[in-house]
C-alpha cells in the first residue's frame, strides 16, 4: 500500500481500492491485491495503493470490542485494538455463538457476480493471457506517441484496467474467507506475481509518458477532442502530479516486477498472516473453563466485560502474546519505515508525510493544522472525556482503577437490547439511511438483496470489515457480524462505503475513488445517520447516556487515537533514517505516545500496565504508512458536514448525493464549498472539535450530572 513500482498508477489505484475500506482488527488492509499494487511507486500508484488501506472501520477506533449495551456502542473504529479498523465488538455471549450463527447468516454469491466457477477457474488463466496480448499491443502502439494519442491510449487502457480489476478482485476476495486454505493462498500469490510482471514489462511506461507529456502537447490534443478527452481530466491531473517525483522508466519497471518476489511487500505479508494466526488463552464466562481464542475474540471479551478484573486479565494475556510477537513486527515495521525512507530521500520527498499527502492530494500545510488541532484542543477532549467515564464506571461498576483495559468498557446503564439478529440488524440501517436518502437505503437494500455481503464470523476468515469496490462487479462487503451493536454500526459504515461506489461508478474506473480525504465522508455520515436515529429513539436518560458515551469513545478514537498513531509512526520513521530500531526501542516510542495523548499515569489513566506492546497489530502502520489521519481527517469533515445537515436539512441530501457521485473528480476543497466548508481553512479543524466534540461532550456530562454519576 505505500509504494512499490509502478504500475501505471491508476492501475494500482483500481486494484488497490479492490479491498479498499477495510475495518478490520487484526489485519486490516491485507488485500492480495493492494499489497500487489504496493508495487506501483508513481505517485498515483502510491495514492491507489493508499485506498487500498482500509478506509476501513475499525473497531479499531477503539477497537471493536465491545459489545456494549445500548447502540450508543456504535462506535465504529474502536481503539483496543490499536489500529484503525474497526474490530469486531461481541459481547461475550456473542463470541459463544457466532460459530452456530454463522451457519445461516447470509454469504457472498461472487462467482455470480463475477462469472467463475471458482479461483482454480481456468478461464482466468485465459483472460489473464488476453489482458497480456492487449498490455503488449498497447505498448506497442503507444509507448512514444502519447504526445499524439492520447484519447484512444487511455481508452485502451481504461479496457485492460477493468479486465485486471475483474480477474484479481475476485481471487482476492475469495481468499479472504480462505485464509487457512494453503493452496487458495498459493493460487492467489501467482495470479498476482503474474500481474506484477505483465504490469511491470508492459505499462510501466503509461502513467510516466502520461506525467512527462509537454504541456503544450497535452493542451492541443484537449482542444481536438474537448468532450472525450476533457472528461479524464482528472485522471489525468492525478497522474501528472506525480511528475516530479517519478524515477526513470526502468528503475520503475524493475521495482514493480520486482515487487511481489522481493523487498518489504512479503515481509509486510509475512507479518499479516502471522498477526491473524496468534492465539490467547482468554478467561471463559462465569464458571468455564479458560479458552483459546483469536485477538478479536479477545478484544470482545475484555470490552463487553463489565468486570474490571476481567477486562484487566484480557488486557494481560493480549499484552504478553503480543511480546511473544514483537520481533516479527519490529522486522515489519523496520522494511516497511526504511523502504519509506529510501523513497523519500530517492524521489525528492521533502517532508515524513508529503508522499501521502500527494497521494491524497492534500497541501502538508492543512494535514500539519489537523494533527497541531487534535494534539491541543484533541487531547484536552479526550483527558476531559476519560476523566468523565472514569466517573461514571466508578460509580455504576464499583471501579477502583481506571486502567486502560477499561477505556472502551461499556457503561452498564440504560435498557437496551445487547445483541440483534442479522435481520434486525438489516432493518435498523435500512431504517436510518432512509429517513435521511431514500436513495441510499435503497442501494444498501441492493445489496443485502444481491447477495453482496459476507456476513458472519468464521474461522479462516480474515478479520474485521471491508468494502471492496471491485468495479464492475462490486460493491462487496466482509463481515465477522456477531450480533452486537458495534456490528450494527459497522454494517452502516461499510454500507455508506458501498452506496459511495455505487454512485460513483458512473465517472469509470479510472475517476471513481474519491481521495482518502473524502473516502470516509459516505460511510461515518452513514453511521452518523443511524446513531442519530436510534438516539431518537431512546427511551431514557440512561439510555441516552450510555448511546452518547458510546459515540463519543467512537469518536475520540477514530480523531485523537489515530493522530497518536501517526505520532507513533512519526518517531520510528524519524528514527529509522539514522538506522534500524530494536523492538524495545519502538515499545518506548508507543509509550511515550501514549503519555502525550492521555496524560502522565495518574492524571486520568491509573494505570499503564500491559500496553507496551500494543503498537504490534496496528496493520496500518505496515500496509499504509501515514494513512492514519485520514480517519481523523473523515470523522471531524463528517461533523462538520452533519452540523450543516441539522441546521438545514433542505436540500442537503441532494447535495451530498453530488458530492459522493463525483468520486475521484473533485478534491477535496472543491467537493466541501457546497457545504460552506473549508478544511484550509486553520482555524476549521478547532472548530470542528469544539462543534462536533465539544458538543456531545457538553449533554454526556450534562446527563452524568443529572443522573448522580458525575461529581
Amino acid at each position: 500500500l505505500h509504494s512499490l513500482a509502478p504500475s501505471p498508477p491508476t492501475m494500482a489505484l483500481r486494484l488497490a481500492s479492490n479491498h479498499l475500506l477495510a475495518r478490520s482488527s487484526s489485519s486490516s488492509i491485507s488485500s492480495s491485491a493492494s499489497r500487489i499494487l504496493r508495487g506501483d511507486r508513481t505517485q498515483a500508484g502510491l495514492r491507489a495503493a493508499a485506498k487500498a488501506a482500509p478506509l476501513c472501520s475499525t473497531t479499531q477506533r477503539p477497537s471493536s470490542t465491545s459489545s456494549s449495551r445500548s447502540f450508543s456502542h456504535l462506535r465504529l473504529r474502536n481503539d483496543n485494538s490499536p489500529g484503525l479498523l474497526r474490530t469486531m465488538a461481541t459481547s461475550t455471549e456473542a463470541v459463544e455463538t457466532a460459530s452456530a450463527a454463522g451457519a445461516t447468516e447470509p454469504r457472498w454469491d461472487l462467482e455470480m457476480h463475477f462469472g467463475y466457477d471458482s479461483p482454480m477457474s481456468g478461464s482466468i488463466d485465459a483472460e489473464l493471457d488476453a489482458v497480456e496480448i492487449q498490455c503488449k499491443a498497447l505498448k506497442a502502439k503507444f509507448e512514444g506517441n502519447m504526445g499524439a494519442m492520447l484519447l484512444p491510449a487511455i481508452l485502451e487502457y481504461e479496457q485492460i484496467d477493468i479486465a485486471l480489476t475483474k480477474a484479481l478482485s475476485y481471487v482476492s476476495l475469495a481468499s479472504d474467507t480462505k485464509l487457512d486454505d494453503d493452496n487458495a493462498q498459493k493460487r492467489k500469490a501467482a495470479l498476482f506475481q503474474r500481474y506484477a510482471t505483465i504490469s511491470g514489462n508492459e505499462l510501466t511506461f503509461f502513467g510516466l509518458e502520461l506525467a512527462d507529456l509537454p504541456q503544450a502537447q497535452l493542451d492541443a490534443q484537449v482542444a481536438a477532442e474537448p468532450e472525450a478527452l476533457g472528461k479524464y481530466a482528472p485522471y489525468i491531473d492525478e497522474v501528472r502530479r506525480s511528475q516530479p517525483y517519478n524515477l526513470s522508466k526502468e528503475v520503475e519497471r524493475a521495482l514493480t516486477v520486482r515487487a511481489p518476489f522481493a523487498g518489504k511487500g512479503k515481509v509486510v505479508e509475512f507479518y499479516g498472516n502471522e498477526l491473524s494466526r496468534l492465539r490467547f488463552t482468554a478467561p471463559g464466562a462465569a464458571g468455564a473453563a479458560a479458552e483459546e481464542v483469536n485477538m478479536e475474540v479477545l478484544l470482545a471479551k475484555m470490552t463487553s466485560s463489565k468486570d474490571a478484573a476481567t477486562r484487566a486479565e484480557c488486557m494481560q494475556t493480549l499484552n504478553t502474546g503480543l511480546k511473544a510477537f514483537e520481533r516479527v513486527a519490529a522486522l515489519s515495521l523496520n522494511m516497511v519505515s526504511g523502504s519509506w525512507h529510501a523513497e523519500n530521500t530517492e524521489r525528492g520527498f521533502q517532508n515524513l508525510r508529503s508522499q501521502r499527502n500527494l497521494g491524497n492530494n492534500v497541501p502538508d500545510e492543512v494535514v500539519d493544522s489537523l494533527l497541531d488541532a487534535v494534539k491541543t484542543t484533541g487531547v484536552d477532549y479526550c483527558k476531559r472525556y476519560y476523566s468523565l467515564k472514569k466517573g461514571i464506571l466508578r460509580e455504576t461498576q464499583g471501579l477502583e482503577r481506571f486502567t486502560w483495559a477499561d477505556r472502551n468498557a461499556t457503561i452498564d446503564i440504560g435498557t437496551a437490547a445487547e445483541s440483534y439478529s442479522w435481520t434486525e440488524a438489516v432493518d435498523i440501517v435500512r431504517e436510518g439511511y432512509q429517513k435521511f436518502s431514500p436513495t441510499m437505503a435503497g442501494l444498501f437494500v441492493e445489496m443485502v438483496d444481491q447477495k453482496r455481503i459476507d456476513v458472519p464470523a468464521q474461522n479462516g476468515k480474515r478479520g474485521g470489515a471491508y468494502c471492496s469496490s471491485s468495479y464492475g462487479s462490486g460493491p462487496f462487503q466482509l463481515l465477522n457480524f456477531t450480533g452486537t451493536q458495534r456490528d450494527v454500526a459497522t454494517l452502516a459504515h461499510e454500507s455508506g462505503h458501498g452506496c459511495h461506489f455505487m454512485l460513483s461508478y458512473k465517472q469509470g474506473i479510472l475517476q471513481f475513488h474519491p481521495p482518502l480525504t473524502l473516502a470516509e465522508t459516505a460511510s461515518i455520515f452513514g453511521e452518523m445517520i443511524v446513531f442519530r436515529d436510534l438516539l431518537a429513539k431512546t427511551s431514557s436518560d440512561e439510555d441516552r447516556l450510555a448511546m452518547l458515551m458510546s459515540k463519543i469513545d467512537d469518536i475520540v478514537n477514530s480523531v485523537v487515537r489515530q493522530c497518536g498513531f501517526d505520532a507513533f509512526e512519526e518517531k520510528v520513521h524519524s528514527a529509522r533514517g539514522t538506522g534500524t530500531l530494536t523492538p524495545d526501542e519502538m515499545t518506548k516510542a508507543w509509550e511515550a505516545t501514549m503519555r502525550g495523548y492521555y496524560g502522565e499515569e495518574g492524571e486520568v489513566f491509573d494505570s499503564y500496565d500491559h500496553t507496551s506492546h500494543l503498537w504490534t497489530y496496528v496493520s496500518h502502520f505496515h500496509n499504509v504508512p501515514f494513512y492514519v489521519y485520514s480517519y481523523a481527517f473523515a470523522d471531524l469533515v463528517v461533523g462538520s458536514l452533519y452540523g450543516v445537515y441539522a441546521n438545514q436539512p433542505e436540500g442537503f441530501e441532494a447535495k451530498l448525493l453530488e458530492l459522493l457521485s463525483a468520486g475521484g473528480t473533485k478534491g477535496f476543497k472543491e467537493a466541501l464549498e457546497p457545504f460552506g466548508l473549508d478544511p484550509t481553512d486553520p482555524a476549521f479543524w478547532k472548530d470542528s472539535l469544539d462543534a462536533h466534540l465539544g458538543s456531545l461532550m457538553e449533554e454526556a456530562e450534562a446527563l452524568a450530572s443529572k443522573l448522580g454519576y458525575a461529581k
